[in-house]
Formats: C-alpha cells, structure tokens, sequence
C-alpha cells in the first residue's frame, strides 16, 4: 500500500535514528494515513487514503 494521502499528497520522510551515545542510522517517518469512505462535492462516495491532518482540517467530508 502506498503510504501517500490522497488529498494533500503527503508521504514518508527519511531522516536518522540517534541513539544516546550519538550512533546515527536511517529511518523512515510515516505519516498516518486512514483508509476511509468520502463524499466529493459531485455527489460520489469512494474510499481513498487521507492523512490524518486533513481529517482535522475538514478537507474531506466523510460518508
């Protein structure tokens, strides 16, 4: 499953792991992302992926 919102297009980000002594390896922050049913303003409900964000923001109207 592709982890990208579908409404903002947001996805994972890269960065470090740091550990207390300072040992530095890759990781990946994922976003948080719902699988849910909306309404477009046409009138169609589908499912789509919507991060959370947008959810609070009130870009999508849930069915």
């Amino acid at each position: 499953m592709a982890r990208r919102c579908e409404i903002c297009g947001k996805g994972p980000m890269s960065g470090h792991k740091i550990s207390h002594a300072h040992n530095v390896s890759k990781r990946r922050f994922l976003p948080n992302i719902q699988r849910m049913k909306v309404r477009f303003p046409n009138g169609t409900v589908r499912t789509i992926k919507v991060c959370t964000r947008c959810l609070k923001a009130g870009k999508v109207v849930r069915a």
